[in-house]
Formats: structure tokens, sequence, C-alpha cells
């Protein structure tokens, strides 16, 4: 037979209050600090890639592929003194070559097909160069001058200030002028597109494309591979 523990009715309430007591202390209260991720819970993160203005100007560009365009001098100050390769001729831009890196733009002037507006990728924007060649295809002394963009520039308009290798060609040929070029291309998808040529002083020659209205592909441009 197990003994009896007999306790007095007066202890009863003592004890069970130190039971409750001890209970409580061994609950843990309740955190408010928030809950700490799991190591491995994914985490939206912004996309690394967002498309520039560049990428914007060049896909459009790309988008004209194949296509010609009929220009017209819409701006050329201070007026030119002498001959003037451009009076009266037929101006016709051909949006002739197009990759994801570099487009090539012959620009046509009556029958002098010398001239190719070359537009590729840089690490930081883009850049443009003249390529000019001789009707037998050989590269003109004065050729491959332009600039790179110092800017992100915009979807509808990028500049080409003059770099340091064609202001050494234009002073080695007695063309300091150019020295102080910027260049300039405008697109209005559907609509125009412009080449601008400024300098410091008020040498502005812009010449601008009707996108509305394609022409008939020119010949291929002096020295074209293919």
């Amino acid at each position: 037979m197990n003994p009896t523990i007999n306790l007095p009715i007066s202890r009863l309430p003592v004890l069970a209050a130190a039971v409750l007591a001890t209970a409580t202390a061994c609950t843990p209260a309740p955190s408010s600090a928030p809950a700490t991720p799991a190591p491995d819970a994914a985490v939206p993160v912004a996309s690394a890639s967002r498309e520039t203005p560049a990428d914007t100007f060049m896909a459009n560009l790309g988008a004209l592929c194949g296509q010609a365009f009929a220009g017209r001098i819409v701006a050329d100050t201070p007026p030119p003194t002498g001959d003037d390769a451009f009076a009266g001729k037929a101006l016709v831009m051909h949006v002739r070559e197009c990759g994801d890196d570099a487009i090539r733009v012959p620009f046509h002037v009556g029958e002098d097909r010398s001239r190719t507006w070359v537009l590729t990728r840089t690490d930081t924007g883009l850049r443009l160069k003249h390529d000019h060649r001789h009707e037998d295809g050989s590269a003109d002394a004065i050729t491959m001058y332009g600039g790179d963009t110092v800017d992100v520039g915009s979807a509808t308009r990028q500049e080409f200030p003059v770099d340091a290798g064609s202001v050494a060609m234009f002073t080695a040929a007695d063309m300091t002028a150019s020295n102080s070029n910027t260049w300039a291309m405008e697109l209005q998808p559907g609509d125009t597109f412009v080449y601008e040529l400024s300098r410091p002083g008020g040498r502005l020659f812009r010449v601008e494309f009707d996108l509305t209205r394609p022409v008939a592909p020119p010949p291929p441009p002096w020295g074209a591979t293919g």
C-alpha cells in the first residue's frame, strides 16, 4: 500500500500559487522583432539590364534597314562661299547594313556616292564615323573621322563631339576649323531623320529626311563589298 501524504488544508492555496508561478516563468514571451527570412529565401531584385537611350536610338534606326529616304537642307549657316557640293543635288540616305552593334548609312549627294555614316556601339554609348571613299573604292585622305557620345543623350537625339584622332587628322590637313565639330543625329520614328554638323560661333548644317515617303534605294556606295 502506498503511503498517503496528508497536507494541512490551510497550505493548499499556497502550493497552487507556487506551481502557477513556476509554469508562467518557464513560458517564453512572444517576440516583437520581425521574422528573419531563411538564408535561401527569394528576395526580389531590380533588373540588371535597362534599355538606354542609345539602345532605343539604334533599334529605331535599325527598323528602317533596307529603306532609303530623300532629304533637304534645312539649315546652312553661314551660307557657303564658292562651290557648294550640295546645291541642286538630290540628297538620299540609305539604311543599308544593320547589325546589333553597327549600322552603315550611305549618304548620296547626286551621283556622288563617296559618303557613308557608320554608327557603332561603345562601352558607354555610340560612335559616329564618316567613311569617305573615291570612286575606285580607295579611302579618301580624310576619312573615318567623327567622335563618341559623352552623355546618354536621348532616344531621339545623339551628339558626337570630335575625337582626338579626328582633330589630329584635321590639323595635319590644315582643316583646323573642323577641330571644334560636333555632329548629331535625330530620329523621330515615322516622321524625320536629321543629320547635323555644328561648331561654336554659329556654324550649323542640317539635312532633314522624310521618313514618311521611302524612295527607291540608290546604287551601292563607292567601296561597298556587298
